[in-house]
């Protein structure tokens, strides 16, 4: 795991090697055990190292023996072993043991379909000295980051955004569609970054960079959920989901540095942990858990037996309110606003595993592959069920009315919600989920929270459009769950948890490595039907009989929990002062953008116990708290 960096300059202009030094030295945390910078001409790459494979000649950048093809790259590949023999057979010579000279090679021998013979995660940027060529990409589902800005003649690339800005010639605006999009997500998703201008390369995508052509973006990976060729019986779907996921698991175990595992005490984690036992039965798995004061957003009972049953190294700690003074350090590590609280328990997990190992294994991925939101995945079919047999003069014009009777009342169980649901019928699929996905404040809600200027400055755009795109990629007989699937994987799961564990994990130069999303293991359950994912009585239903011969049913058919903290309680308390001093202190910067008589509404509200807006007060106490300190900040 690494941070990467570099400049191509098309107007033939040089590349000051200060500048990659400057851009690499906001970064070492995601590599502190080295760094190196290659400048030739009008072309410059940087990399910071974090040592996993071949410490010794592992060094980036790395060139080909003809000094004619050069790399960066940020992550690792997992199936380097086999695509090393394979390239070996058609005459390439291999001067080091590392997994980036394979990069070099399968470029050399497959021109840009190198990277379908990839498997792994990785953000790469490989400089073609003979075409005069920059390629820059992205690995399957985004698991690394890669920023960039180009103006038409100069492109600046980096794994994080704080390394484009420590440079004075990128210009220092916000983009008020990608804070638009926070606010209803929680997330600035791909291709937009807070920063206008400065874009994300979109997951599965590659962009080239040459002098003919300027930057062609190009997709060339996608999932694609479809059951129609599945024909095979549910036990031999178990047996194959069983040897494609040890196989992932496996691959993922090769290390030159200390590994271990975070175990939560959920399905996934405990999926792998239990494959990692089994894997290597004499070498004790060393796992890490958090959990909390408050026992029922605690998981540490389920952890613990987990551990128990595998003999595990397993090392716990309990996290506090007073653990929130880290919300500087978190800000500075995400760059831009990011509203998912989860990430306080992920720093702490990290940081804690880090003391032991430099790799971590993860179940990240299990929920979007195999429907494992129960609630909201079975609302959705239902819904959608419903939706269809109601002529559309009664959704258009009655169920709207009959909605608005209702309080909105998130304080309930999703099923619970009778607003929420007659809302959502008289909604499209599209339309519904992405209400349903606009977590902290809808459109509806938007129109009080914003400005004038803020309603300005996006009166033509709406958040909305970026999840309803993705329905229409969508097979139109497919299924609404295994619709909403595909959009979970391409945006909250890329751009939300896959964001999170990225960003806390290097903050802690840990390396997170995630079995579930391996895209041979995705696209295999991506085949299977969703009534095998989601039955009448369990969510994750097959990958949970998967694994019913090797952990306990307490672990597999409890309720699901999430990796949640007492937020709401915690503003009330322990955050009191600090949403007060933030929020309503005479002359907020932040006013600017936000409606403070509102703000004022939902915390009082909120106090009170009325209605729980802990998520939306945490939203916009993030945003206050990152304009101030990240955005301002020179």
């Amino acid at each position: 795991m690494c941070g990467i960096s570099g400049i191509y300059n098309l107007d033939g202009n040089p590349v000051n090697g200060l500048d990659i030094e400057k851009m690499n030295s906001v970064m070492i945390h995601r590599g502190p055990d080295g760094g190196g910078v290659f400048v030739e001409d009008n072309i410059g790459l940087g990399h910071r190292r974090l040592k996993i494979i071949d410490l010794e000649t592992g060094y980036q950048p790395m060139a080909d023996k003809n000094n004619e093809i050069v790399v960066v790259f940020n992550g690792e590949i997992y199936n380097f072993l086999e695509l090393k023999k394979e390239l070996q057979s058609k005459g390439h010579i291999f001067s080091t043991k590392s997994d980036t000279e394979t990069i070099i090679y399968s470029y050399l021998e497959y021109g840009d379909c190198f990277l379908e013979k990839l498997r792994g995660m990785f953000a790469i940027a490989l400089w073609d000295k003979r075409q005069g060529r920059l390629v820059l990409a992205r690995d399957r589902v985004g698991k690394k980051p890669l920023y960039y800005y180009f103006d038409g003649k100069r492109l600046f690339f980096a794994s994080e955004l704080k390394s484009l800005m420590a440079l004075d010639d990128i210009p220092r605006s916000m983009d008020y569609k990608a804070l638009d999009c926070y606010f209803s997500f929680g997330y600035v998703p791909s291709p937009f970054s807070i920063i206008k201008n400065i874009k994300k390369i979109e997951p599965g995508h590659m962009a080239v960079c040459s002098l003919n052509k300027g930057l062609e973006h190009r997709k060339y990976w996608d999932i694609e959920l479809d059951s129609t060729l599945f024909n095979i019986s549910e036990e031999d779907c178990i047996e194959e989901l069983v040897e494609i996921f040890d196989e992932s698991v496996k691959l993922r175990m090769i290390s030159d540095v200390p590994l271990g595992a975070f175990l939560s005490g959920g399905v996934d984690s405990s999926a792998v942990v239990a494959s990692m036992a089994l894997l290597m039965p004499d070498n004790p798995v060393k796992t890490s858990s958090v959990g909390f004061m408050e026992k029922k957003f605690s998981e540490l009972s389920f952890a613990g037996m987990v551990s128990e049953k595998y003999k595990t190294d397993h090392k716990e700690s309990v996290i506090k309110p007073d653990a929130l003074d880290i919300i500087d350090k978190m800000l500075w590590h995400f760059d831009e606003p990011f509203a998912d609280s989860s990430a306080i328990p992920t720093w702490y997990v990290s940081g804690i595993t880090r003391k032991r190992v430099t790799v971590a294994l993860s179940g990240d991925g299990g929920d979007e592959n195999f429907a494992g939101y129960t609630n909201r995945y079975s609302m959705t079919r239902l819904e959608d069920s419903i939706r269809k047999r109601i002529p559309s003069f009664i959704k258009k014009s009655l169920l709207p009315g009959l909605a608005n009777i209702y309080p909105r009342l998130d304080i309930l169980p999703r099923p619970l919600r009778l607003k929420a649901f007659l809302t959502n019928l008289s909604l499209s699929l599209e339309s519904a989920y992405s209400k349903d996905m606009s977590f902290y404040f809808n459109q509806n809600m938007k129109n009080f929270l914003y400005s004038p200027f803020m309603k300005s400055a996006v009166k033509n755009f709406s958040s909305d459009n970026i999840l309803c795109s993705f329905f229409a990629k969508c097979k139109m007989d497919l299924d609404s769950v295994s619709k909403a699937q595909y959009v979970d994987i391409k945006t909250y799961m890329t751009e939300d948890i896959l964001v999170k564990v990225d960003r806390m994990s290097m903050a802690h130069s840990l390396e997170v490595r995630s079995p579930v999303l391996d895209h041979k293991f995705m696209e295999y359950a991506a085949k299977i039907p969703s009534n095998l994912k989601l039955n009448k009585k369990e969510s994750k239903y097959i990958f949970k009989k998967m694994n019913e011969k090797r952990l306990p049913a307490k672990i597999l058919y409890r309720q699901k929990q999430g990796f949640s903290i007492p937020l709401s309680l915690w503003l009330k308390t322990d955050l009191r002062e600090l949403v007060e001093e933030t929020l309503f202190k005479k002359g907020s910067d932040f006013s600017y953008f936000i409606n403070i008589d509102y703000v004022k509404k939902i915390w009082d509200i909120h106090l009170k116990g009325i209605n729980d807006y802990g998520s939306q007060l945490w939203n916009i106490l993030i945003f206050a708290l990152w304009e101030k300190k990240i955005f301002s900040r020179k």
